[in-house]
């Protein structure tokens, strides 16, 4: 029966829910599935493994939620909180373009202070206007769908609003985080105050109708079970029919060393299971199958050695460069805040694959992008 399953979505065809559960339970010999997943991937993406030069860019993490998983999140006058002034913003993208960078990724905590004369869209407009004065070609990855209602809420105005004004100002695309498990008795448990699932889904779909492009994501390996994890892949396959809209698919396994202690203790792990991590790769590949491209391990949480190593259970792309990163390191992770283009390309050619610089969707990178004067 497995050996069928894993021919049939080998074959680029669609396996059932219940299939899907049968490859993250059933007991047959793992390099069934790792094998599978390297072929499938062969077969749409071919052997070479890409990466970007980014930079992540956290504004502000004041946040009005308090998510179980999180070690990010500070109320404003709490020690350790911050939120970046414009100027400091600009600084920090000038900074990147001079690096090479391609992309800004940018996301923040929640801050209901974060506002320009009573609207928090005018806020959010502002961060993305001076991103782009600076550099007019950079590709802006920017604000979670969580942000997005935050935003709507905040000023009384529908999504398609604020997603329409965004993408005016320089939105590119949105990062599909906030995502966690898509299942709402998993989101009560770990972050009860986030939009549900139903109101994550409608967001990224309402994003791709209008043209803008998102990832896709999974929190894994904390309460959630094989039945919650294949719903989640289940619910991204079948938005991914509709519209299309998704570049690429990241695991992200949860982080416990500095977590919230109730979760933690729940979950009494403090670094991520690299082996059910990577057996969860390997599924998502084949399931997502010939409707999601592109998978990518998360070198942040898993180290980079995790990350090459996922390499070879299905995913065709390993990351950015980051130059700094500040969610999952302050959540006690082990895999560092940076890495260079060569240490990106070192760890590609280390298991004999060829390396690619790409876009933020995927596209051959041109010659790097000019700062204004």
């Amino acid at each position: 029966m497995i050996l069928g399953i894993l021919d049939r979505a080998v074959q680029g065809k669609d396996i059932t829910p219940e299939e899907g559960y049968l490859l993250l339970t059933a007991t047959y010999p793992l390099t069934w599935l790792q094998q599978a997943a390297e072929e499938l991937r062969r077969n749409l993406v071919g052997e070479p493994v890409s990466y970007v030069v980014n930079r992540n860019l956290n504004f502000t993490n004041i946040c009005e939620q308090h998510c179980g998983f999180c070690a990010f999140r500070r109320d404003a006058h709490q020690p350790g909180s911050f939120w970046l002034t414009m100027a400091q913003v600009a600084a920090k993208v000038q900074e990147a373009v001079a690096q090479g960078a391609t992309e800004i990724c940018l996301q923040g905590g929640l801050n209901p202070h974060a506002q320009r004369q009573g609207s928090t869209l005018a806020y959010y407009q502002e961060l993305v206007a001076t991103i782009k004065a600076i550099a007019p070609g950079i590709h802006l990855h920017a604000f979670s769908p969580q942000e997005i209602q935050f935003i709507s809420r905040q000023d009384g105005r529908s999504i398609a609003d604020v997603l329409k004004a965004l993408q005016e100002a320089g939105v590119d695309s949105l990062p599909g985080t906030a995502a966690e498990v898509l299942d709402d008795e998993v989101r009560r448990v770990i972050c009860p105050e986030k939009i549900d699932t139903a109101t994550w889904l409608e967001i990224v779909a309402q994003a791709h109708q209008m043209g803008i492009p998102t990832t896709s994501t999974m929190l894994c390996g904390h309460v959630e079970t094989p039945a919650h994890q294949i719903r989640h892949l289940h619910r991204l396959r079948e938005l991914q029919k509709r519209t299309g809209g998704f570049t690429e698919f990241i695991l992200l396994p949860f982080v416990g060393a500095q977590a919230p202690a109730m979760l933690r203790r729940r979950v009494g792990r403090a670094q991520p299971d690299v082996a059910a991590t990577l057996r969860l790769t390997a599924v998502a590949r084949l399931f997502l199958g010939r409707w999601v491209r592109h998978h990518q391990p998360s070198w942040v949480k898993l180290g980079l050695a995790g990350a090459v190593q996922a390499l070879q259970w299905g995913c065709d792309d390993i990351g950015g460069t980051l130059m700094e990163e500040h969610i999952t390191t302050m959540a006690g992770a082990q895999g560092g805040t940076r890495k260079t283009v060569a240490e990106l390309q070192a760890a590609i050619t280390s298991i004999g694959r060829p390396y690619w610089q790409r876009t933020t969707l995927y596209q051959p990178c041109q010659p790097g992008v000019e700062l204004v004067a």
